[in-house]
């Protein structure tokens, strides 16, 4: 067996470092959500219990957890929506060449490099001198689109970019209209795009503190939340909030990554049935 390089020790060694770094936070959160009920806020644990699990299914007495919860799913999933619908119609309309193309692609990239904060200043501004009022609902909506929809773009731009076009002709050739083209045969080929696109649309939404700082108006999201909490909450309970939003973030990766398993799946058994079909 030949004998591995050093350099492959050091770069496992540096891997591993990587993964304590990414994930030691988070793990850290986990393991000081379990203390007993006299626990604190550091090392070393004082018990271990499911006590701050279930104090926060109390009354707290500070903050909104389960409304400002319900505020970010619901704006997730709008933004999702959002997301995916017009990543689609502009990946379909970038497939030809048009007038200010070129400039309409760079200003998509640029909201990706402006501060978070500016863009959240600047449309919070925008709805308050329009005499519109500033609420996570539109203003919040609004400023998340800027940071999800530019990454729905990119992905569709790319998916067009290899798309083969002799399905659409054969479709055509088959009798099939713009539309059912679209929705026949476009839309399930690339469908585990859409879904990695409306994945992107809900984790980066659900998530996102600094777009949604000045938007979201008198009514936080789940992160602004959490950030007033970690000024005036000096227990644990903070940490089995963050446990169960964890929890919660891979769940909804899991069902996005099951979904996309099945889709295939469906698709492999599409093309094997109508393969022996054709013999």
């Amino acid at each position: 067996m030949e004998k591995r390089p050093r350099s492959f020790y050091l770069l496992a060694a540096f891997f591993a470092l990587f993964l304590v770094f990414l994930y030691g936070p988070t793990f850290t959160i986990a393991i000081l959500s379990f203390q007993g009920p006299q626990g604190g806020l550091t090392f070393p644990m004082r018990g271990v219990s499911l006590h701050w699990f279930r104090e926060l299914f109390q009354q707290q007495a500070v903050g909104d957890i389960w409304g400002s919860f319900g505020r970010s799913f619901v704006l997730g999933v709008m933004v999702m929506v959002a997301t995916v619908v017009i990543s689609v119609m502009g990946g379909l309309a970038f497939r030809k060449r048009f007038p200010g193309s070129g400039v309409v692609f760079y200003l998509i990239v640029t909201s990706l490099v402006i501060p978070s904060i500016l863009i959240s200043l600047g449309v919070g501004l925008i709805f308050s001198q329009a005499g519109l009022k500033v609420h996570w609902s539109t203003s919040g909506f609004g400023s998340q689109l800027t940071w999800t929809l530019p990454f729905g773009l990119l992905i569709m731009f790319a998916v067009f970019n290899r798309f083969d076009k002799s399905f659409e002709e054969a479709a055509r050739d088959q009798g099939a209209n713009a539309w059912q083209t679209i929705w026949s045969v476009v839309l399930p080929i690339i469908a585990p795009m859409l879904i990695g696109v409306a994945l992107f649309g809900f984790t980066l939404s659900y998530d996102e503190f600094a777009r949604t700082l000045l938007t979201a108006g008198s009514y936080n999201t789940l992160p602004l939340e959490i950030y007033g909490m970690t000024t005036n909450v000096t227990t644990p309970v903070i940490f089995a909030l963050g446990t169960l939003t964890t929890v919660f973030s891979f769940l909804i990766i899991g069902v996005f990554l099951l979904t996309v398993i099945v889709a295939n799946k469906r698709r492999a058994r599409r093309g094997s049935d109508a393969g022996k079909g054709l013999v």
